[in-house]
């Protein structure tokens, strides 16, 4: 009998960010990119559109006006999904029957001034740009009674479900703190208190050493196909440094999270030459006045597509009812994604 190994056969891989597991089935992807390979058609858009939502001097549909903004601009959400006049109160019948009133404060950020700039196609400034009004946001947004947790996100690209194709981001701040981050919570409170150590902290050391998973990294941040990944090309920020938060970060600091930001999404634009659609977003630590030495800075990145700039991977079937699942290892779709040039490829054409 063969000797198993994480190559060939399949095996399910713990998160261990989450407690989640996913099935992994290498046997049936050994090259994932191969047979039809289509391009996108490529979405050129101006610089400025005058019936943009979101561009500068613009009445967006609330009837406001955005201002003549040159920079990154964030204000509140026209639709938002959480509003900060909600009651207190709830409804409980049993056991079985449970709500509970929320309150939050949703923002939108807009990138740049420029209808056309998605972050890989901007400049290292310009993206530093955007993570001082993230890290401005969090302390402001985080600092309001009722708010416990501010998550930090972007949703790129129609296909991922984006409303305005004008590069931005999203802060939706809640009195609760989500389900997600509230898995890590736990999971990180629990390595700590046991090691003394974050466990991002102790999981960066040993992706660093075996190498195969890493995309790129500069002094202060790595950016990695996780161990558990289970998109096809999902990827993960960490800082090397056990920041709780974005506030932690200096000038230096927030140019290289700028750099690595910019190095990611660049290798995703140019796996399939198109403008690479992901959801991603921060997890840091709560902003409920208390310590949480914990927490580990990271950022997640959730792309869909798997074969080609048109087909995606979905979540279906088995990955409802079951278990998620990928075919191409993590380590597979590294070494594609490493490969890559480093030069954006409209830049190269």
């Amino acid at each position: 009998m063969t000797e198993f190994n994480l190559p060939d056969h399949p095996h399910r891989r713990f998160n261990a960010l989450t407690g989640d597991w996913v099935l992994v089935s290498p046997h049936r992807a050994k090259r994932p990119w191969q047979g039809q390979v289509e391009k996108a058609q490529e979405d050129k858009r101006p610089s400025y559109d005058p019936i943009c939502y979101l561009c500068p001097g613009n009445e967006r549909s609330s009837g406001d006006f955005n201002p003549d903004y040159q920079a990154t601009y964030s204000f509140i959400n026209d639709f938002s999904a959480l509003m900060e006049t909600t009651p207190d109160g709830g409804f409980t019948d049993g056991e079985l029957f449970i709500a509970e009133s929320e309150r939050g404060i949703c923002k939108v950020i807009c990138f740049s001034p420029r209808h056309d700039l998605t972050i890989p196609e901007m400049e290292v400034e310009q993206i530093k740009g955007v993570i001082d009004v993230w890290q401005e946001e969090y302390r402001s947004i985080g600092s309001v009674d009722f708010i416990n947790y501010v998550q930090i996100f972007e949703n790129k690209g129609a296909i991922n479900g984006c409303s305005n194709p004008h590069p931005h981001g999203q802060i939706w701040a809640s009195k609760y703190i989500p389900v997600e981050p509230s898995k890590e919570d736990k999971r990180q409170k629990e390595y700590f208190e046991k090691h003394g150590t974050t466990l991002l902290s102790d999981y960066l050391e040993k992706e660093i050493t075996a190498g195969a998973r890493l995309l790129c990294q500069n002094d202060h941040f790595v950016a990695l196909i996780p161990f558990w990944a289970t998109w096809p090309f999902e990827a993960m920020i960490i800082s090397r440094k056990p920041a709780q938060n974005i506030l932690a970060f200096n000038e230096e600091e927030k140019t290289a999270l700028a750099a690595i930001y910019k190095s990611l999404t660049v290798m995703y634009d140019n796996l399939f030459e198109v403008s690479f659609p992901y959801s991603a977003g921060i997890h840091q630590s709560p902003t409920d006045g208390k310590d949480y030495p914990w927490w580990h800075f990271h950022m997640h990145f959730y792309p869909p597509l798997l074969r080609s700039a048109t087909i995606r991977k979905f979540m279906v079937g088995y990955e409802q009812l079951a278990t998620p699942q990928r075919d191409v290892t993590p380590e597979t779709s590294a070494q594609l994604l490493c490969s890559l040039p480093t030069t954006h490829y409209k830049k190269s054409c």
